[in-house]
């Protein structure tokens, strides 16, 4: 590599701006990460090209691509950069009760009972902190955790790789059938098909749908799709109705609290399979607000949906359960 050709310091806010850009590949990309504008982004990244005297990108390319330099010093810088910001976020969370700022991202099936407890819990052990909650997808969350604009999530553990992000199981939750409360024929039968009882499934873009798809296929199950719905309550509310049949988990009925005397849970048939829910979080992320984060989803879990199930549906009590 050439000497640098400029005495100046080299700027932690280059070597940043070059790892966004070279993820999003994209000024306008970068800039819409960064808060900052295009012509500011670009100044900056030919600042750190002058400073190392060499060309890190293809300026002549539109979008302009990393150079084999760029990429090799990408290589290099990467572990570096990931020391810097978890050395930082250690030593602002040494004392929690000292943190400053915390994003945090939950999937909607934690909102009625889990999260509320967390956001009261957090705001007293960290009363200086400036907290984010964010609510969506688990696909949304981990995208966002990748894109550092949020520190730590709780999500259903994808089915893929979480590639740099840090997976710390939680829960297991495994997969139930619920049928209407006056539902009569067996639930195999339902299973089968052999009914009028039609299936009512989860949005085939999330997450649990296609790990109930992937068993149904297993079971070689074949249900027809009449009907999809990104949202717990509406399905339940459907089955309470009497429009159908769903297959679901513990912690999604446990959110249905006003349509359970019209529902009944019971055992998937065959095999049980579940659904594992993880605190994910990204790799600078500090070790000492994982722990507070962790141990206390833990005891709202535990308090709030696992032990009221197991006294409810006693056959769940080694089935639904925390993960050590």
């Amino acid at each position: 590599m050439a000497i640098p050709s400029s005495s100046k310091e080299l700027s932690l806010k280059w070597l940043e701006l070059f790892q966004t850009y070279a993820r999003t590949q994209s000024l306008h990309g970068t800039s819409q990460e960064t808060g900052l504008s295009i012509s500011t982004v670009s100044h900056h990244l030919r600042s750190l090209e002058d400073h190392l005297g060499v060309a890190l990108f293809d300026h002549a390319r539109r979008p302009m691509v990393l150079t084999p330099t760029g990429r090799t010093f990408l290589r290099d810088i990467s572990q570096a950069m990931q020391s810097i910001r978890k050395a930082t976020a250690e030593a602002s969370a040494g004392n929690i009760a000292e943190a400053s700022n915390l994003r945090i991202g939950t999937i909607a099936d934690l909102d009625s009972d889990v999260t509320p407890e967390i956001a009261v819990y957090l705001s007293q052990k960290m009363p200086d902190c400036s907290f984010l909650y964010h609510t969506g997808t688990s696909r949304d969350i981990i995208r966002m955790l990748r894109h550092r604009e949020l520190d730590l999530g709780v999500v259903t553990s994808p089915l893929k790789l979480l590639n740099d992000l840090i997976d710390w199981p939680l829960l297991r939750d495994p997969f139930v059938a619920v049928l209407p409360a006056a539902a009569e024929s067996s639930l195999p039968d339902i299973v089968a098909g052999k009914t009028n009882l039609p299936f009512l499934q989860f949005s085939s873009d999330l997450i649990i749908a296609g790990q109930i798809e992937a068993q149904l296929r297993r079971l070689g199950v074949q249900l027809p799709n009449k009907f999809e719905c990104a949202n717990n309550q509406t399905l339940m509310a459907m089955v309470a109705a009497g429009a159908g049949w769903t297959i679901t988990t513990p912690l999604l009925f446990a959110r249905a609290r006003r349509f359970q005397p019209k529902l009944q849970m019971l055992p998937f048939p065959g095999k049980n399979f579940a659904r594992t829910l993880s605190l994910v979080t990204s790799p600078d992320c500090a070790r000492a607000v994982v722990d507070l984060v962790s141990r206390q989803v833990r005891h709202e879990l535990n308090q709030q949906v696992i032990a009221p199930t197991h006294r409810t549906s006693p056959w769940l009590k080694d089935q639904f359960t925390l993960i050590d």
